[in-house]
């Protein structure tokens, strides 16, 4: 009788083959391609069960569950299951094709806050532009955002022949502004910045001096008439060269109270009228001219109201501010913030902005601090810098409506796919547990709205006669979808390695970024999102209007 019971148990739960497939199925759903180990044969099984229980008697039924349980899918997983609504018909915001973007800073290697001195040789005047993991990483984007700024900006010059001092570095000054000296960017070590930006392709946005030739008149406000003799000169020179900068910057957290120093708002759009009509003048005879931002600092109502009203229409091209973000971190209207480990904030934040219309942001930085993309020393990526290339390469410009009303713990936003057909989501889960989400697409149109007047029904009666689910309904069963699911190395979230569906993120031997490769998915299967992952999907066969 116990060889029935034990071959039935064998029978039901190591069922072998096909029955195998449809027993693990229940568990994770056919199509999503994960690996599973070797199931055991039935003649296996039951010679090891039949030698066991000569041994044990009655203790085999003991090993019998543990050895069962031992399979993967027999410990249930807590999940919740949760719906999320795209609008396929809405556009909700838009941004620039280079959204993501990251700054290179000024401060040199003595910048030390808390007993740490995080910069290292990370400043715009002595980063090592020839180290090829540095070219590697930002060629890797196609098109990288680069802004050069940061606090240091409105001290430093350029080493135009007409200066009339050395030009020489930051150093340490006790009563100087930020607790330095004014810095010199020479001529030399800008052509040798170019190269970098015209080999890898960068985009840039270059933060001028605002404070030349002001002064400090009372408690940080600073006063006098901009010079701005130095900055013309410096952009005559770079259009001479023929350097593309994309965009200039002026100023950088000067607005409102400032940090370390302010400037009034209607001083600083006057100032902006002055640097636009020198830019239209100096770019006359180029076939494109540059963006002209400002002012690079923390939103005040009052301080930004006046800077536009002083300035007028058609000379400022792009608002700017910065926002901290649990560190230092600039929007474009930029953004920086976080630190160099497996950060899932960086993504929501990105997601947030994106809604608002924010058409580019800065993440605070490149490389140096405790929140660069790249390591300070060996250039080598930290975790955010796949999350933002992600990004960059699966979420396309046009923003959509995303319904999110399951869970505080899921963030989800939802994007035209970028340069492919279909929509592109990033899920990030902020908790412990298992989300198992289905995508369900909403769509309000001439036919919803017949159909709520002519049946007096609402509007969402309308909107469930148009929906059908991705992962439950969808059209077809054999299309498959990308899924790219980063977590943390060995579920440390305090980890500096991030995993592409389980496989580490690591450069080759030559110091080139991997290739980030997807797994195919089943469409009509729901989007597992691990605890504390993040997951970017691509739905090819989402057939959204905005998207067309």
């Amino acid at each position: 009788m116990s060889t029935v019971k034990k071959m039935m148990v064998t029978e039901k739960l190591f069922c072998a083959d096909a029955d195998t497939a449809l027993y693990l199925d229940a568990v994770v759903p056919r199509g999503t391609e994960r690996q599973y180990r070797a199931v055991p044969s039935r003649s296996t099984l039951k010679d090891i069960f039949d030698r066991m229980e000569k041994k044990l008697g009655m203790s085999l039924w003991i090993l019998l569950f543990l050895f069962i349980w031992s399979f993967p899918g027999n410990a249930a997983q807590p999940h919740t299951d949760r719906t999320i609504k795209v609008r396929g018909d809405f556009i909700v915001a838009t941004t620039n094709d280079n959204y993501i973007c990251a700054t290179l800073d000024w401060w040199p290697a003595e910048k030390c806050n808390y007993n740490q001195c995080p910069w290292g040789d990370s400043s715009v005047l002595n980063l090592d532009i020839n180290h090829p993991f540095l070219a590697s990483a930002i060629k890797a984007f196609t098109r990288l955002r680069i802004r050069i700024g940061g606090t240091l900006q409105d001290r430093v010059v350029y080493g135009m022949p007409n200066l009339g001092y050395p030009c020489l570095p930051f150093v340490k000054m006790v009563d100087g502004l930020f607790g330095f000296s004014k810095g010199c960017l020479s001529l030399k070590r800008w052509n040798e910045l170019n190269t970098l930006f015209q080999q890898t392709g960068a985009v840039v946005t270059f933060g001028l001096n605002a404070l030349r030739g002001r002064h400090n008149i009372r408690h940080g406000v600073w006063g006098g008439a901009w010079n701005l003799t130095n900055a013309r000169d410096f952009i005559g020179y770079t259009i001479s060269k023929g350097f593309p900068v994309d965009s200039w910057e002026f100023g950088n957290e000067l607005s409102g109270q400032g940090v370390g120093a302010c400037v009034d708002a209607e001083v600083y759009g006057q100032d902006l009228i002055g640097l636009k009509a020198v830019i239209d003048e100096l770019y006359h005879n180029s076939t494109s001219k540059p963006l002209l931002l400002a002012p690079g600092g923390f939103f005040d109502k009052q301080w930004y109201t006046q800077l536009l009203q002083t300035s007028g229409p058609g000379v400022v091209d792009g608002i700017t501010h910065h926002i901290y973000n649990l560190g230092r971190g600039a929007y474009l209207d930029m953004a920086y913030g976080w630190d160099n480990n497996y950060d899932r904030k960086y993504l929501d934040q990105l997601g947030m902005a994106s809604k608002f219309n924010t058409k580019t942001y800065c993440r605070q930085s490149l490389v140096g601090g405790n929140y660069g993309l790249l390591d300070t020393e060996t250039f080598i990526p930290n975790p955010d810098y796949y999350s933002a290339l992600l990004w960059h390469r699966l979420m396309g410009k046009v923003v959509l409506s995303v319904d999110n009303n399951g869970s505080s713990f899921l963030r989800a936003y939802a994007h035209c796919a970028k340069e492919k057909a279909g929509v592109s989501l990033v899920l990030i889960n902020l908790n412990n547990t298992e989300f198992r989400i289905t995508v369900q697409k909403v769509m309000k149109n001439k036919m919803n709205e017949d159909y709520e007047t002519k049946n007096n029904g609402s509007l969402s009666d309308g909107l469930k006669k148009k929906a059908y689910l991705i992962g439950m309904e969808a059209p077809s069963s054999s299309i498959k979808r990308e899924e790219y699911h980063l977590t943390a190395k060995d579920g440390n979230h305090r980890s500096r390695t991030m995993l592409l569906n389980g496989r580490t993120l690591e450069l080759s031997e030559d110091g080139q970024i991997p290739d980030l490769v997807p797994s195919y998915v089943y469409s009509n299967s729901p989007i597992i999102v691990a605890p504390l992952s993040i997951v970017f999907v691509v739905i090819p066969n989402f057939d959204a209007e905005a998207c067309s």
